[in-house]
């Protein structure tokens, strides 16, 4: 017989997290806990993580979609269902995770690879949060310090000025060869602004910058990727979108050179590489972020990443953030998330 019900945890930051959007100190997370009666060693999970402010999941209505979906497969005894996840997309994704990880019906393994075997990690970036300039310069030294080879600063959060200094330092203390430098402007530049501060930014050998205006505003963003000195890749433009032709039609207008994919905000893995198959139809880039998911999701995501992504450094140390997070196989090592078998699950809720 199978159980589903779910439980709604909040994650608490180890620091504040300042973003564009304001300073976060926790977000929740709703987790969905299937047990089945023939199988009484393992219980299955799915996260559903909302960022407030960015996710277009609706928070006040989440609990009833939720109850609804686990009463349904209570009484159907049957996972195998239609449900319409059109705006609720972090639902989505937790519910397809927790089908794939009862399909799987190992611990958390589901997608087998190089990287649940442990042979080789995922590399991925390091992130500057937001700051003063002292807290972002701290930021920047131990990262630097600790070996990472790409590392993804937010701007438009300083003076712009004070910002170049920041970049100026990293590139007097590493090349464009030693070091991959990534930005995340979160849509801060004004369109009037935004070309003459990319001209500058270039001079300092950025590998992209991500969203440099604020999204919604394709005539102004697909004239900026073409005029544009250094790559420009989508991120809040692609949330909410879910119809096929539309992802095809978007793309076709802006003409980024990447696009990211948060699949807790894009609705999933299949949602997700839809995007990813009209991407490479247009000869576009991309690579996988998570975005603040627990474990649970981290792990889901990094798994989906190692089978679906290109050979480019991607998005995946969040996970990393919390003080009550869910013990796991999951770590950081080297700028790369590892995965280590021997170490066990312990999600305690």
């Amino acid at each position: 017989m199978l159980s589903l019900r779910f439980v709604k945890y909040k994650l608490f930051f180890r620091n504040p997290a300042i973003t564009s959007r304001g300073t976060l100190h926790s977000k929740p997370s709703w987790i969905f806990l299937l047990k089945d009666d023939d199988i009484p060693a393992l219980v299955f999970h799915g996260e559903v993580s909302v960022i407030p402010g960015l996710s277009v999941d609706d928070t006040n209505h989440i609990d009833n979609f939720l109850s609804a979906i686990c009463s349904s497969v209570n009484l159907s005894q049957c996972l195998d269902q239609e449900f319409d996840f059109g705006d609720f997309p972090a639902v989505g994704f937790g519910y397809e995770m927790l089908v794939r990880d009862y399909q799987a019906k190992q611990e958390k393994i589901l997608f087998a690879s190089y990287f649940t075997e442990g042979i080789s990690g995922i590399p991925i970036n390091g992130l500057i949060w937001m700051g003063d300039k002292k807290d972002m310069f701290v930021q920047i030294r131990n990262k630097l310090k600790t070996g990472w080879r790409c590392i993804k600063l937010k701007i438009g959060g300083l003076d712009f000025d004070e910002e170049i200094n920041l970049l100026n330092y990293i590139r007097t203390q590493f090349s464009k060869t030693e070091l991959e430098l990534r930005l995340d402007a979160n849509g801060a530049f004004k369109p009037m602004e935004a070309l003459e501060k990319l001209k500058v930014l270039s001079e300092f050998s950025i590998h992209s910058i991500e969203q440099p205006i604020r999204h919604g505003q394709l005539n102004e963003m697909a004239e900026l990727c073409q005029r544009s000195p250094l790559p420009i890749a989508l991120d809040e433009e692609l949330i909410g979108i879910s119809r096929i032709e539309d992802k095809r039609s978007l793309l076709k207008t802006v003409k980024p050179h990447y696009i990211i994919l948060k699949p807790s905000l894009t609705g999933g893995w299949k949602k997700s590489e839809e995007w990813i198959s009209i991407a490479r139809e247009m000869k576009m880039g991309f690579w996988i972020t998570s975005a603040l998911e627990s474990n649970i999701g981290l792990n889901a995501i990094a798994q989906w990443t190692a089978i679906a992504g290109e050979n480019i450094i991607h998005g995946l140390g969040t996970g990393m953030l919390y003080v009550n997070n869910f013990d796991s196989p999951l770590s950081i090592e080297k700028s790369s998330l590892v995965y280590d078998k021997s170490k066990k699950w312990v999600i305690d809720i």
